[in-house]
């Protein structure tokens, strides 16, 4: 759920310490959720990030998150105590960093008789509560692998700092970070009425910036209050539905250490180790902080499971999103027909169909052999569009929509379950929706519409399709409503409102969870922020270093959820 580059309490990270066996590592709010912030000018308010972003190396931020990339030295100030206020992930910075000034030497400072009295000396700056919440170590206890304040004192007075911010904040991305960041300190705290109630506001604004992290962070958060009170089906749920592949490994690696958390909680020990193996996975085993609290889990399962067994076996994702697994198409030799089976084999939906293509959104596009149109049927096997409409080609719902041609050769249109027309006929080749958005051809040019029809990306493009820095390619716009599009044999980036982010000007572009890898005419790979600004210069042979780079310009601190 949130934004980007800029040290402020909302992802709040802290300073990198090791933790001991019964010690989670001080550890921030949301910063390592790597969210992309715009560029913040000094002196910016904290609760204002963006989420455009890395930020250029070596700009200063007042405003950074603690997963994109920011300045190196601004880093290493970071882990050598200076707390780090964080929103949403965005480019790192230490909290104060700017600010700070250098010892005075005895001429600079006069001598003792000349200096002032204590008294009149100006007092130091009021804390930020997002910054000093950022700062508190989190003890882990062993046992529940809850964390636990070691200043409750504190952490009330760090709750009422958030308080008095909230009281002036009435934009949506701010009251998400600062509720979200009350719901933690409300958690520990143990007021979990008012952390749940906070969390589950918080969702609601984040939801309202459509900000694709921002979102993220905010369920996971509500996942913990829940998970906190022992509601395990609803947590076990938000954390599967906030993690996303499309969000940078640092922040997966953390939901899942948490889903894993709530795993253990619920006696589904062979599923919680599954849940910290893939954790560690993601960090490459290079995250000393995540080692330590995966170490301290794990001791907790051991001793839990020599006492009563691992628990269940580990549920299926459709199990977890309490999602119906759909009946799947299965093919009869002997008749030459297709039918659909439900998870235990059995036949739900008789052989009786020449082509059925699988289940999406409860529905899916089948034909009988005497027919050579299609008809679209429910997971009951009625019949909802009959093949006497005269689809000859048809596309798999997705987002309420299919997108279905007449001819089968052009003209495609988008019709809902009730075969209304919800975008009329007129395109050369349509792509399922994805995120609001389908990728639409005209004329020969790519472009997009959303579902209403409204053309928001023009129909210029030679090519519309998102390769992503994991290796998958998106056929059309990522969760941050991003695509890269070709134009004359050049790639750059467009948003989901049609603004250029990136000049197609490259060779290759590929977006990356909080920037964008980019490569020249000879083959050397850089990277740009997400405002489209340099990042990393073109300088390295492949891809796989400017990640390494980019991994190594984020502020390495672990949010607490």
């Amino acid at each position: 759920m949130p934004a980007q580059p800029s040290p402020t309490a909302e992802g709040i990270a802290v300073p990198g310490s090791t933790p001991d066996a019964h010690v989670g590592t001080p550890t921030g709010t949301e910063g390592s959720s790597t969210e992309p912030a715009e560029h913040q000018h000094a002196g910016t308010d904290h609760g204002d990030t963006a989420d455009d972003g890395p930020g250029h190396a070596g700009t200063s931020h007042n405003d950074t998150l603690d997963d994109a990339p920011g300045h190196a030295d601004h880093n290493r100030h970071a882990h050598q105590g200076q707390a780090q206020a964080d929103t949403d992930g965005g480019v790192p910075n230490a909290a104060g960093a700017d600010d700070t000034q250098e010892p005075r030497t005895p001429e600079e400072a006069g001598t003792d008789d000349d200096a002032e009295p204590a008294a009149d000396a100006a007092p130091p700056p009021p804390v930020d509560p997002e910054q000093a919440l950022a700062a508190v170590g989190w003890e882990l206890d062993p046992r529940t692998l809850r964390e636990q304040a070691p200043d409750p004192a504190q952490l009330r007075v760090i709750r009422d700092g958030l308080t008095a911010k909230l009281d002036t904040t009435l934009d949506n991305r701010s009251r998400a970070r600062l509720l979200s960041l009350r719901a933690v300190a409300s958690r520990i705290l143990g007021d979990l009425d008012d952390a749940l109630g906070d969390a589950r506001l918080a969702v609601t604004y984040a939801e309202a910036t459509g900000e694709f992290r921002r979102t993220a962070l905010a369920r996971a958060r509500l996942a913990e209050a829940l998970r906190w009170r022992g509601d395990h089906a609803e947590a076990d749920r938000l954390f599967a539905e906030a993690n996303s592949p499309e969000l940078p490994d640092r922040l997966r690696a953390l939901l899942h250490e948490h889903a894993g958390r709530c795993c253990y909680d619920q006696g589904r020990l062979t599923e919680a180790c599954l849940h910290f193996e893939r954790a560690l996975d993601l960090r490459h085993g290079e995250d000393a902080q995540l080692n330590a609290r995966v170490e301290v889990a794990l001791d907790a399962v051991a001793e839990r499971a020599a006492a009563d067994g691992f628990g269940p076996p580990p549920r299926r994702p459709e199990e977890v999103l309490g999602t119906p697994r759909p009946p799947v198409a299965t093919f009869d030799e002997e008749q030459q027909l297709w039918g659909y089976a439900d998870a235990d084999g059995e036949m739900v939906i008789a052989h009786r169909y020449a082509e059925a293509q699988p289940f999406h959104e409860g529905l899916a596009w089948v034909r009988r052999p005497e027919a050579s149109r299609w008809a679209l049927i429910d997971t009951s096997g009625a019949a909802l569009i009959e093949a006497n409409n005269g689809y000859r080609s048809v596309v798999a719902f997705s987002e309420g929509l299919s997108w279905v041609s007449m001819d089968g050769k052009g003209r495609w249109m988008a019709v809902d379950r009730m075969n209304i027309v919800k975008i009329p006929p007129g395109y050369e080749e349509a792509r399922p929706f994805r995120n609001g958005l389908a990728a639409v051809r005209q004329n020969g040019g790519w472009g997009a519409v959303d579902l209403t029809g409204e053309v928001v990306v023009p129909t210029r493009y030679h090519r519309l399709g998102t390769p992503l820095a994991d290796g998958r390619e998106v056929d059309g716009f990522t969760a941050d409503g991003l695509a890269v599009v070709e134009l004359a044999g050049r790639r750059g980036v467009v948003d989901r409102a049609g603004r250029v982010v990136v000049t197609p000007a490259y060779p290759t572009v590929v977006v990356h969870p909080v920037a964008f890898l980019v490569a020249t005419e000879s083959g050397r790979w850089g990277a740009l922020d997400r405002r489209g600004e340099p990042l990393i210069d073109p300088v390295h042979p492949g891809r796989a270093a400017v990640v390494a780079e980019i991994d190594r310009l984020l502020a390495d601190a672990s949010p607490v959820l």
